[in-house]
């Protein structure tokens, strides 16, 4: 009987040790979007506490374009995109502790930021530059990290 005790003690904590060990593996989600299930890229990696999304552009996902009125417009869908993927992982804006901006323009920066500060009001931390040749010509792309509740 004390054999068996200890073979189950044993096992046990095995079973105890690996489940701690898969935690701190990341999860590789595939997106929320059907179109975009077959992209060569996670829509979000998850680990421990954050999640890692993907650069998000202003593109309309329902249409497959960019919605068109300058940076505004696309800074606009593209928060309103970023949003979707945090609520499909049960997040929210408020749970972006870091972004990364990107535009097309510099001499957009201020544009931008008038729509920015608008969903960003616990102020994550944040890097902004610019560069040329963004994916479907968009004038902005965003990517955020978010922490897990």
């Amino acid at each position: 009987m004390k054999h068996i005790l200890k073979v189950f003690i044993f096992l046990m904590l095995i079973v105890f040790f690996a489940c701690g060990e898969q935690n701190n593996y990341p999860v590789f989600h595939q997106s929320h979007e059907p179109k975009k299930q077959n992209a060569p890229f996670s829509d979000a990696v998850e680990t421990q506490d954050l999640l890692f999304l993907s650069g998000q552009i202003g593109m309309d996902h329902s249409t497959r374009t960019l919605v068109e009125g300058g940076i505004q417009t696309e800074t606009l869908q593209t928060i309103k995109n970023i949003e979707a993927v945090l609520l499909h992982h049960e997040l929210e804006l408020k749970d972006v502790i870091k972004c990364t901006v990107i535009l097309s323009d510099i001499n957009d920066f201020a544009a931008f930021n008038e729509i920015y500060i608008q969903y960003f009001k616990q102020k994550p931390a944040r890097t902004t530059f610019a560069a040329s040749g963004l994916a479907a010509n968009a004038k902005i792309e965003i990517e955020v990290v978010a922490v897990k509740r």
